[in-house]
């Protein structure tokens, strides 16, 4: 693994694991202000009701939290705005086209640096249904136990 390669993430969104059912993952670049990325590096975000959306042939994440940075001054961002993905056309079509079946949406499921730049790792998603929410539960329970033993 080269320098560049070295990956840190800065956060993960762990209730998207519980609450839907994951069937397809993609790296994605984002679009961040000055600002964002050094309050991104200070691990200031969270991406707990966050989702994505397709607009005019662009992906966005709407609802993502980036804290404004500490020392900023009056040029310092807003922290809830909509921000920008980038990825090529292929795949944003292929993306779309999953999305036209019913029941799945575009959940971010980690924010993360890779060398310099920030990904963000998006999600094809299926919501999960209360049952499914409570096996999934009992199953890590039962790894868990299984790990004491």
């Amino acid at each position: 693994m080269s320098e560049t390669d070295k990956i840190k993430i800065i956060s993960s969104n762990r209730k998207a694991n519980f609450e839907y059912e994951i069937l397809n993952r993609l790296e994605a670049g984002i679009v961040l202000t000055g600002t964002e990325v050094k309050s991104l590096r200070e691990g200031r975000v969270n991406l707990q009701d966050s989702y994505g959306r397709i607009r005019n042939d662009e992906v966005w994440i709407i609802n993502s939290h980036i804290s404004e940075y500490r020392f900023g001054n009056i040029n310092n961002h807003d922290p809830i705005r909509n921000r920008k993905l980038l990825l090529n056309k292929r795949e944003i079509r292929k993306i779309k086209q999953q999305l036209q079946e019913k029941g799945l949406t575009l959940v971010p499921l980690k924010i993360y640096f890779k060398g310099s730049l920030a990904k963000v790792e998006i999600g094809i998603a299926r919501g999960k249904k209360l049952y499914d929410k409570r096996e999934s539960v009992k199953k890590r329970e039962v790894e868990r136990n299984l790990r004491r033993i």
